[in-house]
């Protein structure tokens, strides 16, 4: 007996996109805090209990969106140059938040920070793992890890975004971040 092949993509993508969606029209009709799974599954013409097993709350859902379209499949910057590859990760990073709707994502998910790690977290930080392991980790001032990369590179970025959405229009904001992450 052979075990059954698992689809990718299908319903399940199907419903998924439809979420997706969901969430960002209702975000830019109302305000990322009024949205609620009853209504993101009625958007999206599916059962709340679909959404809710999947997210378990609306601050989860509106975390997950947020990072959509930071897909962790694209080629990340591999120069081989940790700071040239850092500034174009970050800068890559400044512009998705930059996006009115996908700051206004972030700052909806925010009620779920400290509760347990997201998507954004995990994936950024696989993200600085990969860069640091290809760039490798030497930087003028020692070996840098992806924590350090989280909380000096990132950090400033998702606060910026959050907070402060006006300073993201800096165009030299990531190059800074890294100025400041690796010293000269």
């Amino acid at each position: 007996m052979t075990a059954p092949v698992r689809r990718t993509g299908g319903r399940s993508a199907a419903v998924l996109s439809a979420i997706r969606y969901a969430v960002e029209e209702l975000v830019r009709e109302r305000g990322a805090e009024k949205v609620t799974i009853p209504l993101v599954a009625e958007r999206a013409g599916v059962n709340p209990t679909s959404v809710y097993r999947r997210w378990g709350d609306a601050a989860a859902l509106l975390n997950d969106i947020a990072t959509y379209h930071l897909d962790p499949d694209r080629p990340l910057p591999d120069s081989g140059d940790l700071r040239a590859d850092l500034i174009a990760w970050a800068g890559g990073i400044v512009e998705h938040y930059r996006k009115p709707l996908n700051a206004a994502l972030l700052r909806g998910g925010t009620p779920m920070a400290g509760e347990r790690e997201t998507d954004c977290l995990r994936n950024r930080r696989a993200e600085a793992l990969q860069i640091v392991e290809h760039a490798g980790s030497t930087a003028p001032g020692g070996p840098v890890t992806a924590d350090e990369i989280i909380d000096q590179l990132i950090a400033p970025i998702v606060y910026r975004a959050i907070f402060l959405p006006w300073t993201l229009d800096d165009d030299d904001l990531a190059v800074r971040l890294v100025d400041r992450l690796l010293p000269a």
